[in-house]
């Protein structure tokens, strides 16, 4: 795993230098290894930095070139059939010096060109400068695993695995698009292929880009709304299960490719406990298990993770934070997330892999598996509210919802609050009440990725608008709006599905794993997002991801060949931390120095009343803490890396 960077057509005084100082802001991905190469005449640079996993030796070093010297690459990842790739091309006359999978890669790309991205099962980033007919090529793995940022202004391009790396330049403008504000505020991170700086992009999942002539292309070569699209398997169930079970082995077992140690991050979960169970099942090693618990109950998992692993029998190390640890690691969130980032589960994150790199220097995470296989609870309830709201009569539908706006969040609480002793506790009552408004309208116009947008929405677009001062958010088309225009035509919960796949797992869960591991130097690899595996996800029927009352049943049914349902079968819990006591004790002071009234009126970005008025009304209880945490956010990124 490595740290790739580059530039194209970009004057400088000393561009030895400024590439250089790019590669090595990266110095955190990859602390083994370093190297650069510069053609003066065609104005193209190339850096990189490694974190050896495969082929430990000097023969593994990037940039790496063709003989002749016409064909340079620089690769972040791993293409884990490499040795399938190589035995190959050796049959087609192609020659090896290494065991490394990034000389596969450039002969690959010698032997089927750009085309040669079809034949890699691997998560990964790659840069080919080929000298041949001066072109330049990005590349971004299927599902998005590995980032991949560039800039692209007057055919100038600047591009690097972060963002932290085209700030390193010293012709980077850092000119804030707002009008991706309004979006990051909603959804808590920015979705490709914007960023939070003008002409600054993110390389979307399953593209390339080719920059030739100084004009720029980008080319899709693999989508899984394809898959989404495709016909459902209609075979037998049994059948399904036992194909599924194959590919789910094979993916895994690839995963454990390394000539370093490796573990597993185990939850205790439905997909920690499958990746686990079926590898440690199918290897002859005692795998080893890493787990963060926290002490108050309903955020600790550990206990669960320990039980899982006391019975797959794996050599299991877990650790419980303390409110310090926490508080320690608030602080650098904005040098790791070097875009404004909104997750507040990046901080166990973190914690989770400093634990894991003491012993290991790979991980396997099981992300992906909520959204291939139907885990997440707003597919059933966004699909449950549709179908009942809309047997209702429409002009009883059009009545609940005047009612409904006529009706405020302080006075829908102060009613709630007379009934409370007959209806369930409701956190953030206020949120939840104005978000399920918003869900209800959206349904009855039918507008059903708007009720979906909704649902993930902490500030609501017309909040934002006040919010935010003489900003309106007009961001590039997102990979949110292809997924919606592209799926309308098949079901509303595989909607959600592919939808979530492409944006929340890509932007998200794929963004705060791979900047919390790499942090420190540490691989983290995704089984669950094979593409061989996601693809055939997509085909299965709904009605095999959730059945008799349980999600991801499909999968359940495998994973309890190997593990007892009563170690598993328990309500779903998310990786979360307690963001909200923190912010109302520990973190209040903190919170103040970046959202104090003067600090933001100064600064002329947020509505500086409205945000005091926010912060009272969460201290009460009637805001939530995402609301609060990502202006926080913002802010502290902002001063981060625009004060200087």
């Amino acid at each position: 795993m490595c740290g790739i960077v580059g530039y194209c057509n970009c004057e400088c005084d000393n561009n030895i230098q400024a590439l250089i100082s790019m590669r090595d802001s990266l110095t955190h991905r990859g602390p083994d290894d370093a190297g650069v190469y510069f053609d003066d005449i065609c104005r193209i640079g190339l850096g990189h930095r490694r974190l050896s996993v495969l082929d430990l030796s000097s023969l593994g070093h990037q940039p790496m070139s063709n003989d002749q010297g016409t064909v340079w690459m620089v690769y972040n990842g791993e293409i884990y059939n490499f040795k399938e790739i190589r035995d190959n091309l050796r049959s087609k006359g192609y020659k090896f010096k290494s065991n490394s999978d990034t000389e596969v890669v450039l002969n690959a790309y010698l032997h089927w060109g750009i085309d040669c991205v079809k034949e890699f099962i691997g998560m990964f980033a790659i840069a080919f400068w080929d000298k041949r007919n001066e072109s330049l090529y990005l590349v971004r793995d299927r599902i998005g695993v590995k980032p991949l940022y560039y800039y692209f202004k007057d055919g100038r391009l600047l591009f690097g695995s972060e963002l932290k790396a085209l700030m390193a330049h010293p012709h980077f403008p850092k000119d804030i698009d707002y009008g991706v504000l309004p979006t990051f505020l909603r959804y808590g991170y920015i979705p490709a292929p914007n960023s939070i700086f003008k002409h600054t992009y993110k390389v979307k999942p399953g593209h390339y880009l080719c920059l030739q002539n100084n004009k720029l292309e980008q080319v899709k070569y693999w989508d899984v709304n394809d898959y989404y699209l495709d016909e459902p398997f209609h075979g037998d169930e049994d059948k399904i299960v036992c194909e599924l079970e194959e590919l789910l082995v094979d993916s895994f077992k690839y995963r454990l490719i390394s000539d370093v140690p490796l573990g597993i991050f185990l939850s205790g979960g439905i997909d920690s406990t499958t990746l686990t169970a079926l590898l440690q099942t199918n290897t002859n090693a005692r795998l080893k298990t890493f787990t963060v618990g926290f002490h108050e109950d309903k955020y600790d998992e550990a206990r669960w993770a320990s039980r899982v692993a006391q019975y797959l029998d794996t050599d299991h190390t877990e650790y419980y934070v303390s409110v310090n640890d926490c508080l320690d690691v608030i602080e650098e969130l904005p040098n790791i997330y070097d875009e404004p980032f909104g997750d507040n589960s990046g901080i166990p994150t973190l914690i989770l892999s400093r634990l894991t790199q003491q012993h290991a220097s790979v991980a396997l995470s099981a992300d992906g598996g909520d959204e291939l296989f139907g885990g997440y609870k707003h597919y059933r309830t966004l699909s449950s509210i549709n179908d009942s709201f809309l047997n209702i009569p429409k002009i009883l539908r059009n009545k609940i919802i005047g009612t409904l706006k006529t009706l405020t969040p302080d006075r829908a609480q102060n009613v709630y609050q007379s009934l409370r002793p007959v209806l369930p506790n409701i956190t953030d009552f206020k949120d939840k009440y104005e978000k399920y408004c918003n869900i209800l309208s959206s349904c009855n116009d039918g507008e059903l990725q708007n009720m979906y947008k909704n649902n993930s929405s902490k500030w609501m677009p017309d909040e934002a608008n006040i919010l935010l001062k003489n900003i309106t958010g007009n961001p590039n088309k997102s990979c949110l709006e292809d997924a919606n225009t592209a799926l309308k035509e098949i079901d509303f919960t595989s909607q959600m599905m592919a939808s979530d796949l492409k944006t929340f797992l890509v932007d998200d869960i794929l963004t705060k794993v791979d900047r919390a591991s790499m942090s420190i130097g540490l691989e983290c690899r995704e089984p669950f997002l094979d593409h061989r595996l996601v693809e055939y996800a997509a085909r299965i029927p709904y009605s095999l991801k959730y059945k008799h009352g349980k999600s991801k049943y499909i999968l359940r049914r495998i994973l309890h060949k190997y593990v007892p349902q009563v170690l598993v079968d328990r309500p779903k819990q998310g990786f979360v931390v307690p963001l909200s006591d923190w912010l109302k004790g520990d973190l209040y002071p903190m919170l103040m120095d970046y959202l104090n009234e003067d600090k933001l009126k100064r600064e002329g970005i947020f509505n500086e009343k409205m945000v005091s008025q926010n912060i009272e009304n969460f201290k009460r209880g009637s805001v939530g803490e995402n609301k609060i945490w990502y202006i926080l956010m913002f802010q502290m990124w902002k001063d981060r890396w625009l004060s200087t």
